[in-house]
């Protein structure tokens, strides 16, 4: 086995990466008292990231090893154990895809609470029992929830810099259609063939499906792509609307099964739920959750459809996801009226934010509405700010007495808050 050990940290070595925005820091310096622990869908940049601290470290002068426990020559169960005889007990351990090897958990455990302070764990995986694992891990893990490109690393990635002139701001533009319609995975965004970004986005699809939501559902493949092909095209999810799907189509599946591939999905990264904001349990639980993809691109790429709107959204809620503080949480909005708000941000139960989401302010209506529902959402939760993002209209408007911030939705991904939480500077 210390061949193919050899084998990856030599790899990692000489790989030339381009960077991301991640703290590489933090992690090593967090791995001293925690294992530091990255997730997020597969392909989105984890191994990449791991492989550019591996480097960083060995510049450094930090003793460090990197290891792919995805590689099929290391199915052996003493393969972790074989680990610490090769590397030894100092320094900072790289470990991808570290769920894929027999008795992880445990061996994390051990392993941290003996060689804490000497030997510094950093693994990954594609899936999120990583964020909140089992008793063993509990307390003992750090975890960095990753996504596909943000559009600033997009157009770091593209080389396209950001500049606020008029030609700046359409080239910015033209990029930002490039990414709503194709989304943010490395080597899709590296692509220059249209063609070759579906064919690629189609492939990752049909990954994460086989590889991560169909083996922890433990369900048959093709029942799990349909249940995809379903969300990728239902912008709210009900499980008893789900089912009436299934059973005109000839399946036999139950209510629970379609629960269990919600929960598995989001697991796996592939799908987000976003739940009603609600003090009753019970309309948590009975009304439909809004469903977002873990990449833009895969609506496209699946559908075949250009859904520009709905596009808009789920960027706005990728965005909000990464730079969201650990306590706070994102919730939809409808009160008995109609009247819906896309995403408000609490802290338990203090509203602390609240986002409209729309492509296109042009027509009256539609701008009645989204307007009148953020309104109406800052009324009920005494909120005097709120914010519209649009394709390019930006100003400030006083409604009401609530300070709407129209902002197009460019300028918001680029914005340098950490926190989307002041809406009223």
């Amino acid at each position: 086995m210390d061949d193919v050990f050899d084998e990856w940290s030599a790899y990692a070595k000489r790989k030339e990466l381009l960077a991301r925005d991640v703290d590489l820091d933090k992690l090593w310096v967090g791995s001293r008292l925690k294992i530091m622990a990255i997730t997020g869908i597969r392909r989105c940049g984890k191994t990449s990231v791991l492989m550019l601290l591996y480097q960083d470290l060995l510049k450094k002068g930090k003793k460090a090893g990197f290891v792919s426990l995805e590689d099929s020559r290391l199915n052996d169960p003493k393969t972790l154990n074989s680990l610490i005889k090769w590397f030894g007990d100092e320094g900072y351990l790289i470990l991808d895809e570290v769920t894929s090897a027999k008795d992880w958990e445990g061996w994390l455990s051990r392993n941290h609470e003996m060689l804490k302070g000497k030997l510094g764990l950093i693994v990954s995986s594609s899936r999120s029992n990583l964020v909140v694992p089992n008793k063993p891990l509990r307390g003992r893990i750090l975890s960095y929830e990753m996504y596909p490109l943000s559009f600033s690393e997009f157009l770091s990635f593209r080389g396209v810099k950001v500049e606020k002139t008029t030609a700046g701001v359409g080239r910015i533009e033209k990029q930002l259609e490039e990414y709503l319609l194709f989304g943010g995975f490395p080597e899709a965004v590296l692509l220059d063939d249209k063609t070759e970004k579906v064919k690629l986005l189609n492939s990752y699809f049909k990954d994460i499906i086989g590889l991560d939501v169909a083996e922890i559902a433990q369900e048959n493949i093709s029942l799990v792509d349909v249940f995809a092909r379903y969300i990728v095209e239902s912008p709210y999810f009900s499980a008893s609307k789900c089912l009436h799907s299934f059973k005109s189509m000839g399946y036999k599946i139950a209510k629970q099964s379609l629960l269990r591939l919600e929960r598995c999905s989001q697991e796996g990264y592939l799908f987000f739920f976003v739940p009603i904001f609600s003090l009753s349990i019970k309309d948590r639980a009975q009304y439909p959750r809004k469903s977002y993809l873990g990449d833009t691109g895969f609506a496209y790429s699946i559908s075949g459809k250009i859904d520009k709107g709905r596009n808009f959204e789920n960027t706005v809620f990728l965005h909000l996801k990464r730079i969201l503080l650990p306590n706070h949480e994102l919730n939809y909005w409808k009160n008995k009226e109609g009247q819906e708000v896309d995403f408000i941000i609490r802290q338990g139960k203090k509203i602390e934010a609240i986002y409209q989401v729309t492509y296109d302010l042009d027509n009256e209506s539609t701008k009645n509405r989204e307007v009148g529902g953020l309104v109406a959402c800052a009324h009920e939760f005494n909120q005097k700010h709120g914010m519209i993002i649009t394709k390019d209209v930006e100003k400030n408007e006083t409604i009401k007495g609530v300070t709407i911030r129209f902002m197009p939705l460019w300028k918001f991904l680029l914005a340098s808050w950490t926190a989307p939480l002041k809406l009223d500077r």
